[in-house]
């Protein structure tokens, strides 16, 4: 493989995505979002206090002391749904993507999906908790049922879409003002939910953990994503240079086409005649080089060689008293003739 024609490593595009390193503010986020998941999980299978909330949150019915925000929050709660947040994203990172030329913020928002719906999808069917609307006895913590809302998917799916922004900023500035925009969809989806009585209290929190986690965990994975860039570089290459047809010298004319530039003759070269088909008179129709039929030669005579055409007979009408011409005597000049009719 020619120098030109390899595609830089990760190293090269990327040297402080190659090799992550753990910095301090790093370790203690990644400590304390740990220590709120298992808190969080701990706290609601032991049934202590934060079951007592969800409880009293549940009751209290938000969704009636506030009827006039109703209407609003059923459509806002849409930026938390993984479907259309997912599109909208998609389609910015994508043209990021035309405008980078680079394959990175769809491979990231796509790697930090589907970490998502592993870890959190995972968690929802291990548990099996039953959401507010559907709960069966009081003070309970409604585990290992046949429910699937713990951790909320709403949270989490905001706080990972919207973060890819704010992960893929190229700025501090930028970073900073993409992390609020991020964090208020997030804590505004997550609180929606408990106002529609949809999730736990519980669900939500453990909802921003798990997406917090996600996201801490990309810098990790940034090597397998870049290697991930370079395969698909490569096989998209691959496939134009198959579809892209051979060139054809130009000394030689192309097939199909209705003329072809010839090629000039240098100082020293005889120009070369161009083969004709020879058809003799009375043979079939031959054939060109190009393959077109050519018509038999006809003879050409000039116009002084051809035979005067002298029509038969006379055109006079038939007499009686006139001798045919065809038996009357020429002599071989007019004085003859003369003296032929007087001695006749």
């Amino acid at each position: 493989m020619r120098t030109e024609d390899r595609l830089p490593t990760t190293e090269e595009r990327r040297p402080d995505l190659a090799r992550p390193r753990m910095t301090r503010t790093r370790f203690w986020l990644l400590g304390t979002t740990l220590a709120v998941y298992a808190a969080t999980v701990i706290g609601v299978l032991t049934t202590s206090w934060l079951v007592k909330l969800d409880w009293q949150v549940m009751l209290f019915r938000p969704y009636k002391q506030w009827p006039e925000f109703h209407t609003f929050l059923d459509y806002f709660v849409v930026m938390g749904q993984r479907g259309p947040t997912a599109v909208a994203v998609a389609a910015w990172l994508g043209w990021c993507c035309h405008r980078q030329r680079t394959l990175r913020p769809l491979l990231v928002l796509g790697t930090s999906l589907l970490l998502l719906n592993a870890t959190v999808g995972a968690v929802k069917i291990g548990f099996g908790r039953l959401g507010p609307h559907y709960a069966t006895t009081v003070g309970s913590n409604e585990m290992w049922r046949t429910g699937d809302i713990f951790p909320s998917g709403h949270t989490a799916n905001a706080v990972v879409t919207w973060g890819v922004l704010a992960y893929l900023a190229t700025t501090p500035v930028a970073r900073r003002v993409a992390s609020l925009i991020a964090a208020g969809f997030a804590f505004g989806v997550g609180m929606t939910t408990v106002y529609l009585g949809t999730h736990w209290l519980s669900d939500v929190v453990l909802g921003w953990a798990a997406g917090v986690l996600v996201l801490l965990a990309l810098p990790w994975l940034e090597p397998a994503m870049a290697r991930a860039e370079v395969l698909l570089l490569t096989l998209w290459r691959r496939l134009r240079e198959r579809r892209t047809p051979v060139p054809v010298p130009s000394g030689r004319p192309v097939a199909g086409t209705p003329l072809a530039t010839p090629r000039a003759a240098r100082d020293d070269e005889l120009p070369a005649r161009e083969t004709v088909a020879v058809v003799r008179p009375g043979t079939a129709t031959g054939r060109g080089p190009d393959g077109r039929p050519l018509h038999p030669v006809r003879q050409h005579t000039v116009r002084s060689e051809r035979t005067p055409v002298t029509p038969v007979g006379s055109r006079r009408p038939p007499h009686a008293d006139r001798v045919p011409r065809a038996t009357a005597p020429f002599g071989p000049s007019g004085a003859s003739r003369g003296r032929t009719a007087t001695g006749g």
